[in-house]
């Protein structure tokens, strides 16, 4: 009796969880439907110097585009390209063209991208050339018997490696929608460095294939002791970008400012980011004020009273969806990457992200973050705490959503 009790509790208690991230969705798409198309504020372009690299940070998608065609488009030797969402439209029909084009002129290409996260694009779009290796995570068809865990992580990470010599990777991914109407950083990196970039889609690569079929080690140029990269590695239970962040925040002592589009810490890294605004940090949080996943906009609100209570900053970005994954600490330390700051990225997902330890290439970052600070809404105690009672009700009611997002 008591367990048939608790399970119609959970099974009614999943019911209104369910029932309720559905109607927050349909309002959404209702609230928006007749919501014009904005071009997303560009920062600009900035570049950067450290040790060996030559690094440039990109806002704009179309720029940022430009740079990856015209480095695929010269390639010599390689190409290794991964994404998460590879559109089918002109933007992604140009990507397509390109690798095609590398290699049917001679040059080893290997792709590799997310099925579940193409769904919605016809399989009729990706023509690969016969000579282009591709790999598509595929959606269902996984050996998730093998170990959940290992077997079900998204492949989020999006990075360009071209000759073992200029590597691109950040938020962007491959579409029309991305280049004109999200605000977004992605790096491109112009020295030793790339050798992890190149590292972290070979270990993905050859996790499937055979001997003859993987992508071959190369020595690294250097120990890269100021630019190192943090892949995550499902299949081995390996996520080394949370303990990055973590890292970063537990050593601040002037400010950190963070940008990421789906806030949901979990506890230590919450925890982390309340002591450091308790020792004097200056903590400030930028989100969209309504990204493109309405039910994660609401999960991470239940995070907002405790870290408006700790003095903790959250930036609004209300100007485009801001899809950017960054973090600034103290002017020393720096992260550019694919990781969200949320459970799926951090302890689920492939991702990739580069820390980068030079004050040159921080004060750059901070001057990205000032400019989006320029198109946000400061949100307050008071104007969070008048929220109509009803918001309240939707954020607990999905608070045991954080463990799955």
């Amino acid at each position: 009796m008591l367990l048939r009790t608790a399970g119609l509790t959970a099974g009614v208690t999943a019911g209104v969880q369910t029932a309720v991230a559905a109607g927050l969705i349909a309002f959404d798409w209702w609230r928006n439907r007749d919501r014009k198309v904005r071009q997303a504020p560009r920062p600009g372009t900035f570049s950067a110097t450290v040790e060996e690299s030559e690094f440039t940070i990109y806002t704009s998608g179309a720029t940022l585009y430009e740079a990856m065609l015209d480095a695929i488009d010269s390639a010599e030797r390689s190409i290794h390209l991964e994404t998460f969402i590879w559109k089918g439209d002109e933007v992604g029909q140009r990507f397509l063209d390109a690798v095609n084009a590398a290699a049917d002129r001679g040059v080893d290409v290997y792709v590799l991208y997310d099925g579940f996260a193409n769904l919605v694009v016809p399989s009729s779009f990706y023509q690969f050339s016969d000579r282009v290796n591709v790999r598509r995570i595929p959606a269902v068809a996984r050996a998730y018997w093998r170990g959940p865990l290992r077997y079900s992580g998204f492949n989020h990470s999006k990075i360009l490696v071209v000759d073992d010599h200029v590597g691109f990777v950040g938020g962007y991914n491959i579409g029309s929608t991305y280049a004109r109407e999200w605000r977004d950083t992605h790096i491109r990196e112009i020295g030793p460095a790339v050798w992890g970039l190149r590292n972290a889609i070979a270990n993905k690569w050859n996790e499937v294939h055979p001997a003859d079929r993987r992508i071959s080690w190369i020595p690294p140029q250097n120990w890269d002791p100021e630019v190192r990269v943090a892949a995550n590695l499902p299949l081995h239970l390996v996520y080394p970008i949370r303990q990055l962040y973590l890292n970063g925040i537990e050593r601040a002592k002037d400010h950190i400012w963070i940008t990421t589009p789906y806030f949901i810490p979990d506890q230590q890294i919450l925890d982390a980011l309340i002591e450091a605004s308790g020792r004097g940090v200056d903590v400030r949080v930028m989100v969209p004020k309504n990204s493109n996943h309405v039910v994660s906009d609401w999960v991470s609100r239940g995070f907002y009273g405790q870290m408006l209570d700790a003095g903790i900053t959250i930036l609004l970005y209300s100007a485009a969806m801001i899809h950017a994954k960054t973090a600034t600490i103290d002017r020393e330390w720096s992260t550019v990457g694919t990781a969200n700051i949320d459970r799926l990225s951090l302890s689920f997902n492939h991702e990739t992200n580069v820390e980068i330890i030079d004050a040159g290439f921080a004060e750059q970052m901070e001057r990205v973050f000032l400019a989006d600070a320029e198109h946000c809404e400061v949100l307050t105690s008071p104007q969070w705490r008048d929220r109509h009672p009803m918001a309240r009700v939707a954020e607990r009611l999905l608070r045991p959503w954080r463990s799955f997002l």
